[in-house]
């Protein structure tokens, strides 16, 4: 990944080389060839796909009492390579319990959309859904191009709403 925000992160942030090094380097690549193989991508988007999931964990992890048990906010190609990560038992054991920053185990339980809506308001579903942002933004910085596809409130507020990139990363100021 060569964007300047693994490059020069902000003071405080978690950067992208932080991200790739709370899983060991064989599992990283390993998931790398096999989210390229599986979605018929290169190495770069798969790449992006692995940072994402790992800053969804990583979210989850930090902030247990306003995420754990949300409806997850990312798209299927991020929830397609945590499926991969937890048949990794011995190796997400220790990211959960020994890397991220909580040190739980993060279960993932599937829960169809519908019965999501049926549990909450329509309010209370959007409220959730932004709460990731400001989260994510002052844990990695701004979301960019290349991490707005796989988030989907972000990405509903970018092609329906019309936000740029800094409006999203502005929403609670």
């Amino acid at each position: 990944m060569n964007d300047a925000a693994s490059r020069c992160p902000s003071p405080g942030l978690v950067s992208i080389k932080t991200l790739r090094s709370l899983v060991c380097p064989r599992l990283y690549q390993e998931t790398v060839l096999h989210v390229a193989q599986q979605s018929e991508t290169d190495s770069a988007d798969a790449e992006h796909r692995i940072i994402e999931c790992l800053r969804y964990l990583y979210l989850v992890s930090a902030h247990p009492a306003s995420l754990r048990g949300q409806f997850l906010p990312v798209e299927q190609e991020i929830d397609d390579v945590w499926h991969y990560l937890i048949l990794q038992t011995r190796e997400y054991k220790t990211l959960c319990e020994e890397r991220l920053p909580g040190r739980f185990f993060i279960h993932h339980r599937s829960l169809p959309y519908g019965e999501h809506r049926q549990e909450a308001t329509r309010e209370q579903r959007i409220e959730a859904a932004l709460r990731w942002l400001p989260l994510y933004r002052d844990t990695f910085g701004a979301m960019d191009e290349h991490a707005l596809p796989y988030w989907t409130m972000a990405k509903f507020l970018r092609g329906q709403m019309g936000l740029s990139l800094q409006q999203i990363a502005d929403l609670d100021r």
